[in-house]
């Protein structure tokens, strides 16, 4: 009797639960990645924004091929992302990140919401569209043929594992690409960085764009959502923008949208701005000049006289007795001008100009202004 142990046979066409054989993978991805941009490129910035335009050709392929997303219509998807981006972050949004990260993200499609609460939008254009039309009446069967039947028949015929193909082709497929779209609605509103505009909750993630084919630059899509771009820079993860230019080259898109360059810069420093305007806030700057009390050149010398170290400096009173015995270049100068005008002194006529951090220093020791006008 032969005691050692049997080895099993491994057989490569066959995967157990969770893994994935190299020919079903590269099938996967490839049709994931159609289906992802067919929807970026299509029903977003095709269809939505009119980024662009696209020959019958072109419009058909993607009408088909992005049916396979399972995220509805075209003019369904359309309407809604139009009302999303006019009524951003309020009750008339019908995925809006005010309501948290979950409803953003999913809790809008499992939540029953009436029509008349998501805000009215202009879709004649796509209500007048044939082949939107088209893919609107058939979709239900479309789905069926390129989520489910399509993706199985596929991997059965080639690889001969139906169950794989409908396992991960379809349903694993069909999952992560819906996850992945509803993450610009949910994680580029919570999670990022605001280089054009901070008014409303949008978000630059590169994060989201790296699983979404482009679409997670979402401040800059908010505020110039008809450029055909989201990542305006050659180095932006943007495979979508890569993709209608491609097409462009081949004769199947044209008029590919870009927004003039110079309001981009400007909303960028504007925002630049904002942001510096609020760092300000922050810091203490002394007293307002115009917020001093007013007083005489007499009642000035007056105080100095009854004992207060002061220097005035473009018509400015400073209180300088905590300063005196600190001051790098020695106390004699400033005594020396104690209950004088030192606006030549200080500015370099009589030695050297004081650095930016010297004004800075003497604007919080600012303790009246004077007027020739004023009474003791």
């Amino acid at each position: 009797m032969d005691n050692r142990r049997s080895t099993p046979h491994c057989n490569n066409n066959r995967h157990p639960l969770g893994t994935i054989p190299i020919s079903h993978r590269n099938f996967f991805f490839t049709y994931a990645t159609a289906s992802g941009i067919s929807v970026t490129a299509g029903y977003h910035r095709l269809w939505a924004h009119r980024a662009y335009c696209a020959g019958n050709f072109l419009k058909v392929i993607l009408a088909i091929v992005s049916t396979s997303a399972g995220q509805g219509s075209i003019r369904t998807w359309c309407r809604d992302h139009r009302a999303h981006h006019r009524y951003t972050d309020t009750d008339r949004d019908p995925y809006s990140a005010h309501k948290g990260l979950f409803y953003s993200h999913y809790g809008w499609v499992v939540i029953k919401r009436k029509r008349e609460q998501t805000g009215q939008v202009d879709v004649q254009d796509l209500s007048n569209d044939p082949i939107i039309l088209w893919q609107r009446k058939h979709y239900i069967p479309l789905f069926f043929l390129t989520a489910f039947i399509f993706p199985t028949a596929y991997c059965g015929l080639m690889y001969g594992d139906f169950a794989g193909g409908f396992i991960w082709a379809s349903w694993v497929r069909l999952f992560m690409i819906q996850q992945a779209t509803f993450c610009v609605n949910s994680l580029a509103h919570w999670a990022g960085d605001q280089p054009y505009a901070s008014r409303l909750s949008p978000r630059n993630s590169f994060f989201v764009a790296l699983i979404t084919w482009g679409e997670g630059y979402h401040n800059f899509h908010h505020e110039f959502p008809v450029d055909y771009r989201n990542g305006i820079r050659w180095f932006h993860w943007d495979p979508t923008k890569w993709f209608i230019w491609l097409c462009e080259k081949v004769n199947l898109a044209s008029d590919l949208k870009r927004f003039p360059e110079n309001e981009i810069q400007k909303g960028k420093y504007q925002q630049i701005q904002r942001q510096l305007e609020l760092r300000c806030q922050e810091i203490s700057w002394g007293t307002p000049i115009d917020e001093l009390p007013v007083w005489s050149f007499e009642k000035y010398t007056q105080t100095v006289n009854n004992g207060h170290r002061l220097l005035l400096v473009d018509g400015v009173v400073h209180d300088a007795a905590q300063f005196v015995d600190q001051h790098p270049g020695g106390k004699k100068f400033l005594l020396e001008y104690v209950g004088k005008d030192a606006t030549r002194l200080f500015h370099g006529s009589a030695i050297h100009a004081h650095s930016n951090a010297a004004e800075n220093l003497l604007s919080t020791m600012r303790l009246a202004r004077i007027s020739q006008t004023a009474k003791i």
